[in-house]
């Protein structure tokens, strides 16, 4: 769903498995505390609904509210509550475990497990696996989201790269995590509107993948100069609402390199770099966002620049030596 990489070897293939509540469940997600409006965090509580009055392929399911354990321990499987959740809330480990563990049953039933080898990773919060075919290798990270509304914005397993301490110390607003994640705890991801994003610029620019190569170039070669991934994706995505998409053909290559450049060099000057999708109003209509996030203020992900002189320095100075 990210739908660009910084490596063009040594991939990982990042997937968005999607969650709906089994009938009798419904999802309720509840905001974290406060906390910052890029890094928030939801819990997922897991309510019983009745089922008395619907169908299911013409077999009437009993109701985890008015049918007797004995019931449905005979009849049915266990509700959420029982298997995926730590308390009434969605656990994130429980649901990977469950996740890893279909996944594991059903290779063994699919044509590609004789000629394929699947190796699976250790990850708490996520199924990661390697699949290999002589010297061909590839790696898969099965992610868990629940959609907000009918809205392009998901809360997922993992934390986000900023949110989990692999961004810049110069450039990220977002603090590092602690070690430790509740496994309640599901935070909020902008990849999947992001992404749509990517695909609505691919349908108009005359180079459909120029803005990517843009974007590999500086992930690849400036790794380890104090700018995160997630900072250049988001310079990029504003480039491309600033220069004409006409001007995004082969030969401008490098002009467009040294328009990022330039772009990144204006936000760190005046200390200011807004967030893509919080509060810009030239995100393109297709992108559905919940109502709330349509009326924020923009998010200036540069602002402890401003509050740290420091920072901005060190910022600057990384900058300098590009």
């Amino acid at each position: 769903f990210e739908g660009w990489s910084p490596r063009e070897r040594d991939v990982v293939y990042h997937v968005l498995v999607p969650l709906n509540p089994p009938p009798g469940h419904a999802f309720h997600l509840e905001l974290n505390g406060a906390g910052q409006v890029a890094a928030r965090t939801f819990c997922i509580r897991v309510e019983l609904v009745c089922m008395c009055k619907r169908q299911q392929l013409g077999e009437k399911l009993l109701c985890f509210l008015h049918h007797s354990e004995e019931e449905l321990q005979q009849k049915q499987k266990p509700s959420l509550l029982e298997t995926l959740c730590t308390g009434s809330y969605l656990d994130v480990e429980k649901t990977s475990h469950w996740f890893y563990q279909l996944v594991r049953s059903s290779w063994l039933h699919l044509p590609q497990s004789y000629s394929w080898h699947l190796v699976f990773q250790p990850c708490s919060r996520s199924c990661q696996f390697q699949l290999s075919k002589g010297r061909r290798s590839l790696m898969v990270e099965m992610l868990f989201g629940v959609r907000q509304g009918d809205s392009d914005i998901f809360v997922v397993s993992q934390p986000p790269e900023a949110q989990k301490g692999d961004s810049s110390i110069f450039v990220s607003s977002q603090p590092a995590e602690a070690d430790f994640i509740s496994s309640t705890a599901w935070p909020e991801t902008y990849a999947v509107a992001e992404a749509k994003f990517f695909r609505h610029i691919a349908r108009q620019v005359p180079c459909e993948s120029l803005h990517l190569k843009c974007l590999q170039v500086f992930t690849c070669i400036l790794r380890g100069t104090g700018f995160s991934s997630s900072t250049w994706k988001t310079v990029v995505m504003h480039v491309l609402t600033t220069v004409p998409l006409s001007r995004w053909r082969r030969r401008e290559f490098v002009r467009r390199l040294w328009d990022i450049m330039a772009h990144l060099r204006r936000c760190l000057q005046l200390k200011r770099l807004e967030h893509f999708v919080l509060g810009n109003e030239r995100l393109p209509a297709e992108i559905s966002l919940p109502p709330a996030m349509r009326t924020l203020e923009p998010l200036n992900l540069f602002e402890h620049l401003a509050r740290d002189p420091a920072a901005h320095a060190g910022a600057m100075r990384a900058y300098s030596n590009l």
